[in-house]
């Protein structure tokens, strides 16, 4: 994927993109409500525990996007997906801490705008 929409993070020896497409906006809506819930859950988890567990769900997602849009264009030769096991036991929580700055910038990259204004000869 391009850089321009995904961040890297690496689990255990291998790294993963992070990438938001409109499967995993669907998902997070689901489990969230959108996206502009997210960030209140992540901070206001009832306990340590849940709030683990919602990082490495996301970490999960997010790094599977690009997984799974590589298996559809190489059926023939499919990657396996990540799992939130893999990530858990791959992983410590000063790991975890460093992957939300990662999450951060794909969700930002995969929402960005580029906005460009055109000119309009009536008002030149």
């Amino acid at each position: 994927m391009e850089n321009e929409r995904s961040a890297i993070i690496k689990v255990g020896d291998k790294e993963y993109e992070l990438l938001l497409t409109t499967k995993a906006t669907k998902e997070i809506a689901g489990r969230y409500g959108g996206l502009e819930n997210l960030g209140d859950k992540l901070l206001k988890s009832e306990n340590f525990e849940m709030a683990i567990g919602e990082i490495v769900w996301l970490i999960t997602l997010l790094a599977n996007q690009t997984i799974l849009i590589f298996n559809l264009t190489h059926k023939e030769e499919p990657k396996e997906l990540l799992t939130e096991d893999e990530v858990e036991l791959l992983t410590t929580p000063f790991d975890l801490a460093g992957y939300k700055s990662a999450i951060t910038e794909a969700l930002y990259k995969g929402t960005k705008r580029n906005i460009e204004s055109e000119e309009d000869s009536k008002n030149v």
